[in-house]
């Protein structure tokens, strides 16, 4: 079996296991209102040091928090290369990254027709 097959399937039983911890909600798209550009500077730095530890949800949120792009689609990178793409997807969402997310709702499309041709 392929790794993409692979990812597929263990979306598939996420999916129909209900085992994605936080669901699929949207968390934000607009960062926090009131932070200069010199407070998201400072942030940012930190998250990128805290990602480059390997603090990825720390990073994470703070990437949200200042609504750095180049940051969210590292992490959704990080995660889609531990096969965790909802987690990639919701990375890529809110780093309004369409070019990498779109192959994820591709495989999501997949699965779901796969599910309903199975009923």
């Amino acid at each position: 079996m392929n790794s993409k097959m692979q990812a597929e399937e263990k979306l598939k039983n996420a999916l129909s296991n209900k085992m994605i911890p936080d669901g699929f909600i949207k968390v934000t798209d607009n960062p926090v209102q009131g932070l200069t550009s010199e407070q998201k500077v400072i942030l940012n730095r930190k998250a990128n040091a805290m990602f480059n530890a390997g603090n990825i949800e720390d990073a994470r949120r703070i990437f949200i928090t200042t609504g750095y792009s180049d940051g969210l689609t590292r992490v959704g990178d990080y995660y889609l290369n531990k096969n965790e793409g909802l987690k990639a997807l919701k990375a890529y969402y809110l780093a309004h990254n369409k070019r990498d997310a779109e192959p994820i709702y591709e495989s999501l499309a997949q699965i779901i027709s796969t599910l309903l041709q199975e009923q």
